[in-house]
């Protein structure tokens, strides 16, 4: 017996909303219908186990997509839980029947802000279908033997009809007749990819036009002790869209403070540094394994970018279309617990296999450094993960802030580091001479970025982390051999130093950190260090910016500075210029020396007098 309904005036005005001002991404619909499917079925699992009665009692659960080009249809089929002719009245002639007329009112008394919120508490993405569809039918039977052979048709405009359908088996059957804007979704290739990327890991078989679509299982819902690496690995190239094996995998479940599932890998291959361009983020995030975001940018910080895997949370409060998160205070509540268990477990990765880790940081350690920079919540924690050479390793050889601390001298006040563009011009400058010879490690820093890590980094564990060619170093008194020049001749020397070189120093002092070198160059307090000079330059952002003003230390031991002691008394002239030469040699070891051209033209007048001599 056939049926015409009228929808209520605020059912229609729920359904235009939902159809024309609701969702952002049409495709959506095929994800909505899938998960309402998935729902049906589930419900039917679970009658199975309770009632014995059960029409067509040998289907298998499962869900049949269907296209047809020619006919320009779209057919998504379960064999689920069905509905009566009363249930369909409830369920698909009212929209959220519960409180369809409270739902109009409060969206149209509400800021378009809170929309979101509102829309948030009613079930209504069966009527997605409408934004591509101009009619759509859903033929269904209940489980219940005497139910009847059903279709409900409508045009989504203003009414509905239940007639009878001929030989219905148990379940749903949607027809979606597409509009002529529409037709891509009748084709099998796009079909496919909207369901791999929205609904893949539903908990039944999904058939399209007969073949299978979900093969890959939700790996993150399952215990971990009936994974194989390969299973692991294959789901990895699946989800990151990756051609490599992932070096590390955190797999965990979490019930406290929210529920959470989450199965996450780090790559092997680094592509930003391939020239790639910056990484999108690649946790997608899942609400009972229906994809709600695949590239959520809030999820996570930003720079755990190049971590990969899926993060699955059936307390997610979601608004109608699953399309954003109502309660963003939740979303980051998730991303805390996942920072935190990732960070953790790296780090335990790292104590247990140091070599294999040192491999993985060569090709990740910029987001590390990054974090440190930029993620003030867990600086501290991600600042264990750093290695650095240091001057106790061997090339290529690294030791993180941890180990560093705990070999420290009984002495020793602070983590010192320099930062230089290569292990062999740390090693053949300066200022390493008298922290070696006490026995004091230094860190090796050759990047940059390494001067904000430090910055932003500032202490670690409770030690603070001083650059070598800092001009408040105080490691007592040298044990050079050799005599020095007698204190009143040195600060003879000095003084005149400082007079002939007044526009380049700021202070000319003995120095009691050099061993074998004549001098070398801090820089002052307050000014601009040598790395962050490089950057400005680099940023091309130097221009007008003076020349640097720097402490000058001399090695009252050094023969060259016990002669230039004398010369400067007897020819001034050849002084001034050796001195000069001295600074720039100490500048250029310090990455200060703006204008190298002039050693060159320097050491020319030097050349002329020693020939004329």
């Amino acid at each position: 017996m056939s049926q015409t309904h009228e929808f209520q005036a605020e059912v229609k005005q729920v359904l235009d909303i939902v159809i024309h001002s609701l969702y952002t991404d049409r495709e959506i619909f095929i994800r909505e219908l899938v998960s309402n499917a998935a729902d049906a079925m589930e419900k039917m699992r679970l009658t199975q186990l309770t009632e014995k009665d059960i029409f067509d009692a040998a289907a298998e659960l499962q869900i049949s997509i269907t296209t047809d080009e020619a006919a320009r249809t779209l057919t998504i089929a379960d064999t689920g839980i069905g509905m009566t002719r009363a249930e369909l009245v409830e369920n698909l002639g009212t929209i959220a029947h519960s409180g369809s007329k409270a739902f109009a009112a409060a969206l149209k008394n509400a800021g378009k802000q809170n929309d979101a919120q509102l829309i948030g508490q009613f079930g209504v993405g069966f009527y997605s279908a409408f934004m591509v569809a101009d009619k759509v039918e859903v033929h269904t039977h209940s489980w219940r033997n005497e139910g009847e052979h059903l279709v409900w048709t409508s045009d989504g405009a203003s009414s509905y009809t239940i007639d009878e359908s001929v030989d219905q088996k148990r379940g749903c059957k949607i027809v979606l007749h597409l509009k002529e804007d529409a037709a891509d979704f009748a084709k099998q290739h796009t079909v496919k990819q909207i369901i791999e990327k929205h609904s893949n890991f539903v908990s039944f078989p999904l058939l399209l036009n007969g073949e299978r679509v979900n093969t890959v299982e939700a790996l993150w819902l399952k215990s971990k002790d009936g994974i194989t690496d390969e299973q692991y690995n294959e789901f990895y190239k699946f989800t990151a869209h990756a051609f490599d094996d992932p070096s590390y995998r955190l797999h965990f479940q979490a019930e406290s403070p929210i529920a959470i599932n989450a199965l996450l890998f780090t790559p092997t291959q680094n592509m930003e540094s391939f020239g790639m361009g910056q990484m999108e983020p690649g946790v997608a995030l899942y609400c009972k394994k229906v994809l709600i975001d695949p590239k959520p940018k809030k999820l996570l910080p930003e720079w755990m970018r190049f971590v990969r895997g899926v993060i699955d949370s059936e307390d997610l409060p979601l608004n109608i279309s699953r399309e954003s998160m109502q309660d963003s205070a939740l979303v980051r509540k998730i991303g805390d617990v996942v920072v935190k268990r990732l960070i953790k477990h790296l780090d335990k990765e790292a104590s247990d296999d140091a070599k294999k880790y040192n491999e993985f940081y060569a090709s990740f350690s910029r987001f590390f450094k990054e974090g440190v920079a930029t993620d003030h919540t867990n600086r501290d924690s991600i600042a264990k993960l750093l290695r650095f050479e240091s001057s106790m390793t061997q090339t290529g050889e690294t030791v993180g802030l941890a180990d560093y601390v705990k070999r420290m001298t009984s002495e020793q006040k602070a983590i010192y580091y320099q930062v230089a563009p290569s292990r062999a011009a740390i090693e053949s400058g300066p200022y390493l001479e008298a922290f070696k010879a006490k026995g004091i490690e230094v860190l090796y820093m050759f990047e940059t970025i390494d001067e904000y890590v430090v910055s932003s980094l500032n202490k670690f564990d409770d030690k603070d982390l001083k650059s070598v060619n800092a001009h408040d170093i105080d490691l007592g008194d040298s044990d050079a051999e050799g005599e020095a020049l007698p204190e009143a001749e040195t600060t003879t020397l000095c003084d005149w130093i400082k007079e002939r070189l007044t526009a380049s120093v700021d202070t000319v002092r003995p120095g009691k950190r050099l061993v074998g070198s004549p001098a070398l160059v801090l820089t002052p307090e307050g000014e601009m260090t040598p790395q962050m000079r490089q950057m400005m330059k680099a940023l091309g952002k130097d221009g007008g910016m003076p020349g640097p003003k720097v402490v000058f230390e001399i090695n009252p031991r050094h023969n060259l500075v016990k002669g230039l002691s004398k010369l400067h008394l007897t020819d001034p002239e050849t002084a001034g210029l050796i001195s000069e030469q001295i600074l720039d040699n100490a500048l250029l070891s310090a990455g200060l020396l703006d204008e190298p051209q002039r050693i060159i033209e320097r050491t020319q007048k030097l050349m002329e007098k020693l020939a004329a001599s």
